[in-house]
């Protein structure tokens, strides 16, 4: 076997990552080199450089040096080398494997140099297509022909700052009136100002929870673009291929102009305005009166949610907040957690660890851009009071997204009830006032708006699909998403969300009650739905392939001792939604397991739901001992549903 150099031998161990006798890594190097020809950013060149010197300093001539020296002194023999070249040929090849995608998630991967990953260059076509495309999209003559209005927003983590001002930079050029958000922000208030702004569209540089070295690019439509229900939404086919379109048709970066000024930098009235809303939902709520006695944690996981949710809480009336202070400022290392995800095992320990200290009555933990809001309580059915005492083994929990989502959804049937046209809904709305939740999202939601006479609207996964349901008052999915105030921003928003969850949480405790206790009664009301989640991080693309191949191809029969009476693959489309890559199981029991790749992390996802009827009068112990069974049978069905999928 020659190796990918002609006539070199390979090194032993063929199955070294990288070496391919087929591959022409001179051909490789070559669109490399014609990268860095055309990049702009010569910090990108340098890393691209590197990598290119990393393949060709251990190509042949240098081995056969190696071999040389060694065969003269085998002390001197480097069994590294090959490693080496081996690693950085593979990195090589991902690099230039294909152009990173644009989506419906718009652009999300890792930092470096290349086309398929997240650079300068890659933004700079990015910004290109869309402006393009919205040339094509808005009026060019009558009374709206204006140039398209852009806003620019970002958040903290490493060269976010630098992609929009990119972003500014080449939209301008292109003839966009570009309002740049006045620092690194909330996304939340990027979605805001789309709406407040009446852009016709919004890009937000950021990657969510993702780890340290990614970074990501969303956009939103509205304005002129997009008018019914969507406006201010985040993209949705076809918009998205009509996007990606205009950006396979931009050129190198190096030839895509890019203004030195012209964009207009927003002061921080924009971020008032946003604040200004909170307020106005919580008098919506309790009419600004209700009671504020509570102690609350929050943490912003290091992003850049911190500062935003203190003034939000202290706008409306909460004074006893404990930040936790190693990780409120924004810090695009990440230090103090693994990954920047409240939903990550391990995320928000030092979060609990300073309730259990400052006995607090709740924890409020964002994700880094602050779209997301964790919620975590005391339970002393939780609690297992063993071995060393952490906020765990003392009752801190987290209530799973299906949880909070029960509480603002029940609390937001009952205001829309009330007025039969439910908070935020647009004037031009008609019918029932609506509330939605993703596919994979508990089915709790659905039966709350039954019970209120309201209607429920099932979406795929994703706040894109959503925030663009007519009629909306709330909307929410299992992911720690919640949509509480849809006229202002047509996206999840953890600042909110977290008002509005301390808000019911005062009101409760003022009645002697928990948001537990409030969980109870809507169980008795609606059943017990207990949620829960597999979720299982693969190195490659083919790995999930494979796996959702192989539940289609030999599904389980059973889920926890109740056989599987049907199988439903969203890849045909379903009840109207369109098609998904994902496969339901639904038991005769009524348990239901979904699975389906994530859309913004190399991971396959299974949630799963059991469901257990309760007496309308049934105790608080009584539930907690259901609610032990139910968990009971979830581990059970999780168990076969790894075993389904060869995990």
């Amino acid at each position: 076997m020659t190796s990918i150099y002609s006539g070199d031998p390979a090194p032993a161990g063929t199955d070294v990552p990288g070496f391919d006798p087929g591959a022409d890594v001179q051909a490789l190097i070559g669109r490399a080199e014609d990268w860095m020809a055309a990049d702009v950013d010569e910090s990108d060149r340098d890393d691209l450089r590197s990598l290119v010197a990393q393949v060709i300093a251990n190509g042949p001539d240098a081995r056969r040096a190696q071999r040389s020296m060694a065969a003269a002194d085998p002390s001197r023999r480097d069994p590294t080398a090959s490693r080496v070249r081996a690693v950085a040929l593979a990195e090589l090849r991902d690099r230039f494997s294909g152009r990173l995608q644009f989506g419906t998630a718009g652009l999300r991967g890792t930092m470096a140099a290349g086309p398929n990953r997240m650079n300068t260059a890659v933004v700079i076509g990015a910004a290109a297509g869309l402006g393009a495309y919205l040339r094509s999209a808005v009026p060019t003559d009558g009374r709206d022909a204006r140039p398209p209005r852009v806003v620019v927003g970002y958040d903290a983590r490493y060269r976010s700052s630098a992609f929009a001002h990119d972003t500014a930079a080449v939209l301008t050029a292109a003839g966009a009136e570009v309002l740049l958000l006045p620092s690194a922000l909330p996304t939340p208030v990027l979605a805001f100002a789309v709406r407040r702004l009446e852009a016709d569209a919004g890009v937000m540089v950021t990657a969510s929870h993702n780890p340290a070295s990614d970074n990501g690019y969303k956009v939103y439509l509205g304005g002129r673009v997009v008018t019914d229900s969507g406006q201010g939404a985040q993209i949705v086919p076809p918009y998205d291929a009509r996007i990606a379109a205009a950006i396979d048709a931009v050129g190198p970066a190096a030839q895509v102009p890019r203004a030195d000024s012209g964009w207009t930098v927003l002061g921080h009235e924009v971020v008032d305005a946003y604040l200004e809303t909170v307020v106005a939902l919580a008098r919506r709520l309790d009419g600004g009166t209700g009671p504020r006695h509570l102690r609350v944690v929050t943490t912003s996981l290091h992003g850049v949610g911190g500062r935003t949710l203190a003034r939000a809480l202290a706008a409306t009336g909460f004074t006893d907040v404990v930040p936790v202070e190693e990780q409120l400022d924004p810090d695009p290392r990440f230090p103090t957690v693994t990954f920047p995800n409240p939903e990550e095992p391990g995320a928000i320990d030092l979060a609990l660890a300073v309730a259990q200290d400052a006995a607090a009555d709740l924890v409020i933990a964002n994700d880094p851009d602050a779209d997301r809001c964790a919620v975590a309580v005391h339970d002393p059915h939780w609690g297992t009071y063993k071995g060393a005492e952490t906020a765990r083994s003392q009752g801190w929990r987290m209530l799973h997204g299906d949880e909070v989502g029960t509480l603002l959804g029940w609390d937001a049937a009952v205001r829309a009830a009330d007025s039969r046209y439910g908070v935020g809904v647009a004037a031009t709305s008609a019918g029932a006032p609506v509330l939605a939740s993703s596919i994979v999202s508990s089915r709790l939601l659905s039966s709350i708006a039954q019970r209120h006479g309201l209607r429920h609207a099932t979406t795929l996964t994703g706040f894109k699909w959503i925030a663009r349901t007519p009629g909306l008052v709330f909307g929410y999915e299992e992911a720690l998403g919640y949509c509480v105030d849809p006229a202002s921003v047509r996206d999840k928003d953890g600042i909110s969300a977290a008002v509005a969850i301390a808000l019911l949480a005062a009101r409760l405790r003022s009645e002697g009650r928990t948001l537990l206790d409030a969980l109870d009664d809507i169980a008795r009301v609606c059943g017990l739905f207990v949620t829960d989640q597999l979720s299982v991080r693969f190195d490659s693309l083919d790995a999930i392939s494979d796996t959702m191949a192989r539940l289609r191809s030999a599904p389980p029969r059973t889920l926890a001792g109740s056989g599987v009476a049907d199988v439903i693959d969203l890849a045909a489309g379903v009840d109207g939604l369109p098609a998904t890559d994902g496969v339901v199981l639904l038991a005769a029991d009524d348990t239901r397991v979904i699975v389906r790749p994530s859309g913004t992390e190399p991971k396959v996802k299974c949630y799963l739901e059991v469901v257990t009827p309760v007496p309308p009068d049934a105790s608080s112990e009584r539930l907690a001992a259901a609610r032990v069974t139910a968990r009971e049978r979830i581990a059970r069905v999780k168990a076969d549903v790894g075993a389904a999928l060869g995990l």
